[in-house]
């Protein structure tokens, strides 16, 4: 008998192990019967905690950040405040030539003529509020953008790049594309970022911008939306708009993790690019995956 047993442990580790293949291959197919449907290039990455729940489909393409770029942008700043050189109370002016018109920017909605602000407000609106003039105002503190790409090469991620502002992104359609990353990148760095096991944050900038990513306010409609409205999302949204000549988007993103009632967490990133559907649509692909990935870790 005791011959047998690793014999039949050996069976029931196959076991388990093809049903978790079998489960994880049904929400592909799912996955994949959303996608197949539309007229847009599709990524998707699904990390669980075990290495069997791990997922991605078109994972290793590019696809253009847009706002997602903001959140590398945060930890980047933040490694630069645990080593001293910044502080999150610190007082930065913003002047009135700063608030261009032609970005998103609800810092200039509420002070047009300009205003000083703290770093960690700046950072705030930047993250939560996805606030474009409070981006470059970050990239302004750090030098210049390939600061970011510098800062995460040093780290091993390499497929991720960062060589332009949001002024120069939203003005320039094609350059958008200079600052990318790819599906299971951009998990890494969520899995990274938050099991924070090589101490890469201290715990003053670890809770301070996780804090700010689960209060989010943007893209309610996409990961968020069809979550119980109690779920927790640490999450971070990118959108390109639509070229008026094609008609075609180029990014309506979402990164983030969601927490499940029962304290465990996932993974997830979805990038849309080269779409002809509309705006709805688009954001309607990240709702149904996310749904999918919800009820699959659900019913784990």
């Amino acid at each position: 008998m005791l011959k047998k047993t690793p014999v039949i442990f050996f069976l029931i580790v196959m076991v388990f192990k093809n049903g978790y293949s079998q489960e994880i291959e049904i929400l592909r197919q799912k996955i994949d019967s959303i996608i197949s449907t539309k007229t847009a290039i599709v990524g998707v990455a699904v990390n669980g905690i075990e290495t069997n729940d791990t997922l991605s489909i078109n994972g290793q393409r590019h696809y253009p950040m847009q706002s997602v770029f903001k959140f590398p942008i945060a930890l980047t700043i933040l490694s630069e405040v645990d080593k001293g050189n910044l502080s999150l109370d610190q007082k930065i002016e913003i002047k009135k030539n700063e608030l261009l018109p032609g970005l998103w920017s609800p810092i200039r909605e509420k002070f047009p003529e300009g205003a000083t602000l703290t770093l960690a407000e700046i950072m705030e609106y930047t993250v939560a509020l996805s606030d474009n003039v409070g981006c470059d105002i970050l990239l302004k503190l750090l030098g210049k953008p390939q600061v970011v790409e510098n800062y995460f090469s040093s780290l091993g991620f390499k497929d991720f790049a960062v060589k332009i502002n949001e002024e120069t992104m939203q003005n320039n359609w094609d350059l958008q594309f200079l600052n990318w990353t790819t599906p299971k990148e951009a998990n890494r760095i969520l899995a990274i970022f938050y099991e924070n096991n090589n101490g890469l944050l201290s715990k003053e900038s670890y809770d301070f911008i996780w804090e700010i990513m689960k209060s989010t306010k943007t893209g309610k409609n996409r990961l968020r939306g069809q979550l119980p409205e109690e779920t927790i999302v640490a999450h971070k949204t990118g959108w390109s708009g639509k070229k008026k000549e094609t008609g075609i988007t180029a990014a309506v993103n979402n990164v983030g993790i969601v927490f499940l009632p029962n304290g465990k967490h996932y993974t997830i990133s979805v990038f849309v690019t080269e779409s002809k559907e509309d705006f709805k649509t688009n954001e309607k692909i990240i709702s149904d995956i996310s749904k999918l990935a919800w009820d699959y870790f659900i019913d784990e």
